[in-house]
């Protein structure tokens, strides 16, 4: 593997490794003792910083923000579509375990707006750019082809869609509703060959969530 092309993977993986890292220490760390949840807008400050860092890194995303009003009208009904199917899709054979707790900001009752709002900002606006990067822009395109840059976004095969989406899907509690929104934004970056477009959904799907949650109490789906 040439250097730029260890530099290009390091760049989509660091950043996901940094979350997922923080999430290992989330569930080993004594919850009686830390209060976890505080966890979250560190995790996602580091992983904002790492994504800063490798910026200059992301061919895919340079000058490509102003996307024409079609794009973003797409966009936009692909991240509705998977919200709806993400918060609807709970039967028990659609999830991994039982639902738990969740990340609940609430202290003594009343909502902690750092913790609620830090929550909602690092789902909509850090989460998707990581993971967009991570799971369509590098892994879908090296199930492909390990030199990965060289496969180009509308030429991508329905097997690296399929099996990305469902390695995608598994990382979440509710893997079903996260295979099909796998599907959903991989098949929009397939479609219009532009990684802002599933960033894009992937974002309004995660605020929606951070919305929804906050509005009913449904803590599990954080």
């Amino acid at each position: 593997m040439s250097s730029p092309e260890t530099r290009a993977t390091l760049a989509r993986v660091v950043p996901f490794a940094i979350y997922i890292a923080f999430l290992v220490l989330n569930t080993v760390l004594p919850g009686d003792v830390i209060d976890t949840r505080w966890l979250y807008p560190v995790r996602v400050g580091v992983v904002a910083v790492a994504l800063a860092w490798f910026w200059r890194d992301y061919d895919e995303l340079k000058g490509r923000f102003s996307m024409p009003g079609g794009l973003w009208a797409l966009s936009a009904i692909v991240g509705l579509i998977v919200f709806v199917l993400w918060v609807n899709l709970s039967a028990s054979w659609m999830v991994l375990k039982a639902p738990a707790g969740g990340f609940d900001p609430r202290d003594g009752g009343q909502i902690n707006h750092f913790l609620a709002v830090s929550r909602v900002a690092g789902a909509a606006l850090v989460v998707p750019l990581m993971e967009e990067l991570f799971w369509r822009s590098f892994l879908m395109r090296w199930v492909d082809n390990p030199r990965f840059r060289s496969v180009l976004p509308t030429a991508i095969t329905a097997k690296a869609l399929i099996v990305s989406s469902v390695i995608f899907g598994v990382e979440h509690n509710e893997w079903f509703a996260g295979i099909l929104a796998g599907v959903a934004y991989g098949g929009l970056y397939r479609l219009t060959g532009n990684l802002w477009a599933p960033v894009v959904a992937h974002g309004l799907t995660n605020a929606l969530l951070g919305m929804f949650v906050l509005y009913t109490g449904s803590w599990h789906f954080w």
